[in-house]
């Protein structure tokens, strides 16, 4: 911890949009607790994410904050887990992943849950996954895609645009925007993506500012994280498929729960399995290998091709 000690100084990089910010902010408060006499600066790096238009590609929204970590513009970038690409640049580590929040969808609408949405109903979405399972549900539904930070997607259910909109629950809270639950409405069945509700808080491996949040990081949410991402190392996919996946860790087991869906939601390639929370790569590795014995590999060859 001595080369922790002497550091004075840390630079936080972040997207600029409101919910990174608010991540940004969350993990440098979770720092100056354990280190008060710390100068923590939250920097924003402008990233091809932020660029908004067409859907962004895989990598977009952490790569320009992986090279300011690499030049030395900052000391640390926090990210979404769920954006962080499945390897990381050379030289860089996940240096903690925080408690994580909760990983559920969330389904914004004046018209009720999901089953109360009249027939046709328009729900906004860009997701892959959330597509898939919103139609393996209502089959009847018109999915529309919808980009934009949070405020805007809200705005786009509030002036009738579309009926409902389906967003992660995390972003939700870190925002402030689920204080008031009205017209929030749970999705327990659907499935996450891989890594969502969790920060992952990167550095320069071995660096003193990795050594110094090493203290951030939270074992349960480390072992479930990985193992999802394991999955999508294992799979060769990205954001861009109907994947979905979410590990639980009970001590010192991990219970992993993984799905491919076809585009139309009709079909499912589903595994479950359990293993030592010591070792998330295996676990992710073998609950790949179930899907691609039970089809996957079909599914997601479709879904590039679409």
């Amino acid at each position: 911890m001595n080369s922790a000690a002497r550091v004075e100084q840390l630079v936080v990089g972040t997207r600029g949009s409101p919910l990174a910010l608010a991540q940004a902010r969350e993990v440098a408060s979770l720092i100056t607790v354990r280190h008060p006499a710390l100068e923590v600066e939250i920097r924003v790096i402008r990233t091809l994410g932020d660029s908004g238009g067409e859907a962004p590609a895989e990598g977009s929204f952490t790569a320009e904050l992986e090279r300011a970590l690499l030049d030395g513009r900052c000391d640390l970038a926090v990210h979404s887990a769920k954006d962080l690409p499945v390897r990381l640049a050379e030289g860089l580590a996940v240096a903690a992943y925080p408690p994580r929040e909760d990983a559920a969808d969330a389904l914004i609408s004046c018209h009720g849950d999901l089953s109360a949405l009249p027939r046709g109903a328009r729900v906004g979405t860009s997701s892959p996954r959330r597509r898939a399972q919103l139609l393996r549900v209502r089959g009847d539904l018109e999915v529309v895609p919808m980009r934009g930070n949070l405020d805007t997607r809200l705005g786009k259910v509030r002036g009738g645009e579309v009926h409902a909109a389906v967003v992660a629950l995390a972003g939700l809270r870190r925002l402030g925007l689920a204080d008031d639950d009205d017209g929030i409405y749970a999705l327990p069945d659907m499935l996450p993506a891989p890594g969502q509700g969790a920060l992952a808080v990167e550095a320069a491996a071995g660096s003193a500012a990795a050594l110094l949040v090493s203290d951030l990081d939270h074992a349960p949410t480390r072992a479930a994280v990985e193992a999802e991402r394991a999955l999508l190392r294992r799979l060769g996919a990205g954001c861009g498929l109907p994947l979905a996946a979410r590990a639980t860790c009970d001590g010192t087991r991990l219970l992993l729960t993984a799905a491919v869906f076809s585009a139309d939601g009709r079909r499912e390639v589903r595994a479950m399995v359990s293993g030592e929370a010591a070792d998330p790569e295996a676990l992710g590795a073998r609950a790949a290998d179930e899907l691609v014995a039970g089809g996957a590999a079909e599914l997601m060859g479709a879904g590039k091709d679409g």
